[in-house]
């Protein structure tokens, strides 16, 4: 099996962007909603899914309307949020980008965020990525595979040949559900939310071209 190709995740794998988007779930749902939101409901709840999905879960008694409006609202608090300044790129995953650029491996930024593209441009990377594939461009969200199946088919690459990059469960759970090798990014310490994983690190910082070469080879 050929190391080829790696599909970034982004909110919590390149950037930092969990705390802006927790902030903005927290704000609809408990300011303006009155439900309890907290980083446990935040993690099995919402994070990794497109955003109306994730309203639709924690609220299924609303209407289709009700539903984007309230999408288009949390939007509203995450750009507010973004425009203060306030996202933080790790360093570690920059400098893999720019290992695996080197060495031929193609890249692609999958992430269920309608945002990808305005962060990619915000951070200087976005002429990184061979393919890039966003809410938008996806009809079924994670843990359904499609928005993983789409970065490979857009990097013309097979599913064997690549690995996912994710820190959520509903993407550990896409990239399997698709076949892939999987890296979970534990930045919590909660190794029950990436059991399938097939490795599993606390940040980027010891991942390198040969890890993820012989992780391909052990397969």
């Amino acid at each position: 099996m050929t190391f080829k190709g790696v599909i970034f995740d982004l909110d919590g794998v390149i950037v930092d962007s969990v705390p802006l988007h927790f902030e903005a779930w927290k704000r609809l749902f408990q300011d303006d909603l009155g439900i309890h939101f907290d980083l446990k409901v935040y993690e099995d709840m919402v994070d990794g899914k497109p955003r109306l999905d994730a309203i639709r879960d924690m609220m299924p008694n609303m209407t289709e309307e009700e539903v984007v409006a309230a999408g288009d609202k949390k939007q509203g608090y995450y750009l507010e949020y973004l425009a203060q300044g306030k996202l933080k790129k790790f360093d570690a995953a920059i400098s893999l980008i720019k290992e695996l650029l080197a060495n031929n491996i193609k890249l692609a930024a999958a992430s269920s965020s309608k945002n990808t593209r305005r962060i990619l441009e915000k951070i200087g990377i976005i002429g990184d990525f061979t393919a890039i594939v966003t809410g938008n461009d996806i009809i079924h969200g994670k843990p359904d595979p499609e928005i993983f199946l789409k970065a490979a088919d857009g990097m013309g690459l097979d599913v064997s040949e690549c690995v996912v990059f994710e820190d959520s469960i509903a993407g550990v759970e896409a990239a399997k559900n698709g076949g892939f090798l999987c890296v979970g990014i534990d930045r919590h310490n909660k190794p029950e939310n990436y059991q399938q994983a097939d490795l599993v690190v606390k940040d980027l910082t010891k991942v390198d071209f040969a890890l993820l070469k012989n992780l391909f080879n052990e397969r």
